[in-house]
């Protein structure tokens, strides 16, 4: 690429030192002088190494301990590495924690311009922006009132709208999605959106796979302050999630990061190819087809008209509960359509080894023309999967006519002639 990297990481390393034992008082000490204090040590982050492209939504996903968030305060100056390099290019801008700075015996409105100025706003830039900060906190009613007196609600909602009227070519974001109640996340889905759009480079980190999925252009998985996966969100996403619930993928992918580092190779980089499969295969999808409005299997299915997608599986062990799972996303990479069977039948009972099963979703064809691809899961024991197989099937949807639209919802239309005597409420009535 032309352009410099925005953000790049070389060989970076960080360990903390935890003492074993405390002294707590100064009697301890008096009567122990000489006892050394023994440590242990622990390393947050092990040789990490990657780059950020300018424009780019990165995130990055890992479970608690595995060195997120020790990664962001290193790339933010507030820890110092051990080892390696960092090369920043454009105006940093750290959101790590909400509302920190904020002063409780403040009101509201000295805590904005208070945080703005932290955040490099000047008290001109913070004093405009004031009004729409407000506005976009939904905190109108509560301006001059001192923020200790505000609920925890109400004081994320402050920090996240103070945070986005930062202007910074680099963003370095840590778990701020979950803020507010359902409507104001969506407002905050929305500005991401926006920031996205705008081409300002950001680094995520966070847990949700499906903010991941859905905001960012490239991902990573970090386990034990190692990388062991970078590249398509929603391979990384799904690799994130079988992380979470098998203890022998954990070991694997644990293993395989300290030899690619013991011989200088860089990190897995996932580009999301069709076939991908996570697992522990206890359930197996031997197969995947769809179906048209005549029952029979198909590559292309026709706008308007019924169809089928169906899978069939085999258990190589019993297995007590499971579910099925299927979803459906464009050529974009956008999700339109997903079935489970959980919502049907929560509790299926016992699946013996070596029984087979043909799962099955008939659904009206409302989707637009494009080609589809198919991800097929079945899960356990709120979601641990047993077999997922990622874009596993793809098939064509045509149509007659075009309306430019990504489904074609049914509707029935109506032009009703109105009387120019009757009156407004007559004619809402």
């Amino acid at each position: 690429m032309d352009a410099l990297p925005a953000i790049v990481v070389d060989g970076l390393n960080k360990t903390f030192r935890l003492p074993k034992e405390k002294i707590h008082t100064l009697k301890e000490r008096a009567l122990h002088p000489l006892r050394k204090t023994q440590f242990d040590e622990f390393n947050a982050l092990r040789d990490v190494s990657f780059a950020i492209q300018p424009g780019e939504f990165f995130g990055i996903v890992g479970r608690n301990g595995s060195g997120k968030s020790t990664l962001l305060k290193c790339l933010a100056g507030i820890y110092a590495a051990d080892s390696g390099r960092i090369w920043v290019n454009g105006r940093l801008s750290t959101f790590i924690e909400l509302g920190v700075g904020f002063n409780p015996d403040l009101a509201a409105r000295d805590n904005v311009l208070l945080n703005a100025a932290m955040l490099g706003l000047s008290q001109r830039e913070a004093d405009r922006r004031f009004d729409s900060i407000i506005d976009f906190a939904e905190l109108h009613d509560f301006v001059d009132l001192k923020i200790k007196n505000y609920s925890s609600g109400m004081l994320v909602r402050l920090a996240f709208s103070v945070m986005i009227q930062v202007d910074a070519e680099i963003m370095l974001i840590d778990e701020v999605l979950a803020v507010g109640d359902a409507s104001f996340q969506q407002k905050c889905f929305d500005e991401f959106e926006r920031i996205r759009a705008a081409g300002k480079t950001v680094l995520l980190v966070t847990h949700d796979t499906g903010a991941v999925q859905r905001f960012c252009t490239r991902a990573m998985l970090l386990e034990h302050g190692r990388i062991v996966a970078t590249g398509d969100p929603e391979t990384v996403g799904n690799r994130y999630l079988q992380l979470n619930f098998s203890r022998e993928a954990r070991a694997q992918l644990e293993q395989e990061a300290r030899a690619r580092q013991l011989h200088g190779q860089q990190p897995v980089e996932f580009m999301g190819d069709e076939g991908a499969r996570f697992g522990d295969r206890r359930a197996e999808i031997t197969e995947a087809w769809f179906e048209g409005a005549d029952g029979r299997p198909s590559l292309t299915l026709a706008n308007g008209e019924p169809a089928t997608f169906a899978m069939r599986v085999r258990f190589n062990e019993d297995v007590t509960d499971p579910h099925f799972s299927m979803a459906m996303v464009n050529s974009q990479r956008m999700q339109l359509f997903s079935a489970s069977s959980v919502f049907a039948d929560p509790r299926p009972g016992l699946f013996r080894t070596g029984e087979e099963v043909t799962y099955r979703v008939r659904f009206d064809n409302i989707l637009g023309p494009d080609r589809y691809a198919v991800t097929a899961a079945v899960t356990v024991g709120g979601g641990a999967p047993l077999e997922l197989r990622e874009r596993m099937l793809s098939v064509v949807v045509t149509r007659t006519r075009t309306t430019g639209t990504l489904v074609d919802v049914p509707y029935v239309q109506q032009v009703e002639r109105i009387d120019p005597a009757l009156t407004r409420q007559e004619i809402i009535r």
